[in-house]
């Protein structure tokens, strides 16, 4: 834990007490804020007082010097309409801040030098966190991994010489967080995305720019054109801006090309890192991710053949274009995080022979933008309530069958996959949520791997 000494004798509001908001009040507390917590939910506000923490409603609250309003992520703050807990605050002239406000201000109390990556972006925030804290620890760096990612940044270890933190932060993190300031930000990419948070895209972007505010190094992907924007101003105003692209020649910068990433400076290759052959980097979402980590890991000083290193002992993420097994030259992946089409979108690309596993509660659009990649599989097996949909997208196009439930999907999958005796994969990414059958997509994803590792032959790939 990072208790919040910088709160200490300060009166503080949190709100919300989720798995995040219990470990802030828990470090507010232990850092000697008067803390009083609430949730608009009673048994959390239950579960919070019997874990010892100070609760009480923030309606009749005196908000009169009151130091902050800590609030978790979830809670709106401007869009569609502010919580009730935010409007106090402003009425007030109370500060609003998050999770990430408070480990950024003990970074600065207790340890300013400790490195300090903090990564945003649309999509591949998750993999590219992961990558970067795992290259570090594979090169013996001390390293805490945390934020969006799933763990609690407070929860994380306090801050240190040389201990580096690799910190996945949402908009709304940063939203709540003005003083971020990292060693290294890297801002991936920008699509349309919690609109209904943020109203409009351009808001959207100007707050996920943020997190480059103050930081040593603003990695930036140009692959859009909010990221090129961003990159533009950051180096009129003199800052270190590295642009990666996984679409683009760039004369500085680092490049996705072939497989491989290119290191340019001035028009001329300084470094290259091959990529081919690593399953848990594979597709060039991948290569964006890689590249946003390599020049990260090259402003933190590592060499490259630690770099190198690192990228190939990269075992991915769970549920993420994860390979589960391999039955002789059919390979089974899990990429049960894809709940809509664009999600799926990556995992399709990055095969050539795939009998694909989709289907469950439907989103809007279904899977008619994904008409694209339709030739690169070979049969379709769909599940859940999406079924009847999909298959009238699918039309003639492609083999299919409903399937219905996933165990059925698997078994029937796996069987015409090794009858071509060919490279094949059988490929779980749903493009849906997963709620009709499963509890979310975590549940489905781990279903899919028991259901794989219970076929006969299969090798199994265990996670490092």
């Amino acid at each position: 834990m990072i208790p919040a000494t910088s709160f200490a004798g300060q009166r503080v509001a949190l709100f919300g007490l989720g798995g995040s908001g219990l470990a802030t009040a828990h470090a507010l507390q232990a850092g000697g804020a008067e803390l009083t917590a609430f949730d608009d939910n009673p048994k959390s506000v239950e579960l919070a007082a019997s874990q010892g923490l100070p609760t009480g409603d923030l309606h009749g609250l005196d908000w009169s010097g009151l130091d902050a309003l800590v609030l978790s992520p979830g809670v709106p703050l401007t869009h569609p309409k502010p919580h009730w807990a935010a409007e106090l605050a402003r009425e007030a002239g109370v500060p609003i801040i998050g999770d990430i406000e408070i480990f950024v201000r003990e970074r600065a109390a207790l340890c300013p030098r400790a490195p300090f990556v903090a990564i945003t972006g649309t999509n591949g925030k998750s993999t590219t966190t992961a990558l970067i804290a795992h290259c570090l620890r594979h090169a013996g760096r001390d390293t805490q991994l945390g934020g969006n990612i799933g763990v609690a940044v407070l929860t994380l270890e306090p801050p240190a010489p040389e201990r580096h933190y690799v910190v996945e932060c949402s908009s709304y993190q940063i939203d709540l967080a003005p003083s971020l300031a990292p060693t290294v930000g890297i801002l991936l990419n920008l699509t349309p995305d919690h609109l209904d948070r943020h109203g409009t895209m351009e808001n959207y972007a100007a707050i996920k720019a943020r997190l480059l505010k103050d930081a040593g190094t603003a990695v930036i992907g140009v692959d859009d054109d909010y990221g090129v924007g961003i990159a533009d101003w950051h180096e009129s105003e003199g800052n270190v801006v590295v642009r990666i692209s996984k679409e683009k020649a760039l004369d500085d910068g680092i490049v996705y090309r072939d497989g491989r990433l290119l290191s340019m400076r001035d028009g001329r290759i300084e470094a290259g890192f091959p990529l081919a052959g690593i399953g848990s980097l594979r597709g060039r979402h991948n290569g964006q991710n890689a590249a946003a980590a390599v020049a990260a890991l090259t402003a933190l000083g590592l060499r490259a053949a630690e770099i190198q290193a690192g990228l190939e002992s990269f075992p991915g993420l769970v549920h993420r274009m994860e390979q589960v097994g391999r039955a002789g030259p059919v390979l089974f992946v899990n990429d049960s995080k894809a709940t809509n089409a664009d999600a799926a979108a990556p995992a399709l690309a990055s095969f050539e022979r795939i009998h694909w596993i989709a289907g469950g509660l439907p989103k809007e659009g279904g899977i008619a933008s994904l008409e694209s990649l339709f030739p690169r599989v070979a049969k379709a097996y769909l599940i859940g309530e999406a079924a009847p949909a999909f298959a009238a997208t699918l039309g003639e196009r492609i083999p299919y069958e409903i399937s219905g439930t996933l165990d059925v999907a698997v078994e029937n999958a796996a069987r015409d996959a090794a009858r071509s005796g060919a490279e094949e994969v059988v490929l779980l990414s749903p493009a849906c949520a997963s709620f009709d059958q499963f509890r979310n997509f975590e549940v489905r994803g781990d279903s899919f791997r028991q259901l794989v590792e219970a076929l006969p032959g299969i090798d199994v790939f265990r996670k490092g």
